[in-house]
């Protein structure tokens, strides 16, 4: 580019996706005059998902301004909690978030999952016509503009995911509400009603279990039930309002 030349900060929280020269402060960034201010931001490395706001000499502008020269830009990072437009929070997560998806599910949160890599087109479509943040560690997928909402998801360990997904969108957590394989709702099911799903060591040692509406899986408290209290306890206590959420009624899977 070789046109107006403009004084860009990036907040720190953005410093992963900049530059290392870009990260201690002010930098000069040469435009082309005719691009605008988000497409600027992109091209130095910033997803417009993660940025907050854009504030030119002092004033908040939209990602359609278009610079010019010697203006003073700051890039900030999104607020946590992130305020989202009016529509039930839910997520769609990329084929490498498996172990997020189920988490999120374990607690209770809509979170749909692609196990399978459908491409980036057909991930942001859905994105976009089911209305739900699509979560991913790819930056070119956050950068297609048929999104509906998206997140950059900045670590790549599962308790630190969940994490920053909580602290940033504060979900409402309803735990061992959804099933972890499909995303469908759990109900209360009688031995009876599941029993010709079960082994013959299972019947005779449980007594509670809930059936997913979806795809039929049987639930009860299994072997891995405490590593998954573990996981809940965790979250509902860092990231969920008083009063406490109703006592955990089932546990792991089949």
């Amino acid at each position: 580019m070789n046109g107006p030349e403009i004084l860009i900060r990036f907040a720190p929280e953005l410093g992963l996706f900049v530059q290392h020269d870009r990260r201690g402060g002010p930098t000069k960034a040469v435009t082309d005059g005719a691009s605008t201010l988000g497409h600027v931001v992109e091209s130095l490395g910033v997803p417009l998902t993660e940025v907050g706001s854009l504030v030119v000499d002092g004033a908040e502008v939209a990602v359609s301004h278009v610079p010019a020269a010697d203006e003073s830009v700051e890039v900030r990072a999104v607020p946590r909690p992130q305020p989202l437009p009016d529509a039930p929070l839910r997520f769609l997560l990329d084929v490498h978030l498996g172990t997020l998806a189920r988490r999120l599910r374990l607690l209770g949160v809509d979170a749909a999952y692609e196990s399978t890599d459908i491409g980036d087109p057909a991930l942001a479509t859905r994105s976009a016509a089911e209305r739900r943040v699509l979560l991913s560690r790819d930056r070119g997928l956050l950068r297609r503009r048929e999104l509906w909402a998206g997140a950059y998801v900045y670590s790549d360990a599962p308790d630190e995911q969940l994490r920053d997904v909580l602290s940033r969108f504060a979900p409402a957590l309803h735990p061992w509400t959804r099933c972890m394989a499909c995303n469908g709702s759990l109900r209360a099911a009688s031995k009876e009603e599941v029993a010709e799903r079960l082994e013959g060591g299972t019947r005779g040692t449980y007594e509670v279990f809930a059936e997913c509406g979806e795809c039929g899986r049987v639930y009860w408290r299994g072997a891995h039930h405490d590593r998954l209290e573990g996981i809940v306890a965790r979250a509902v206590a860092e990231f969920s309002p008083p009063p406490p959420l109703p006592e955990n009624p089932l546990g792991a899977g089949a």
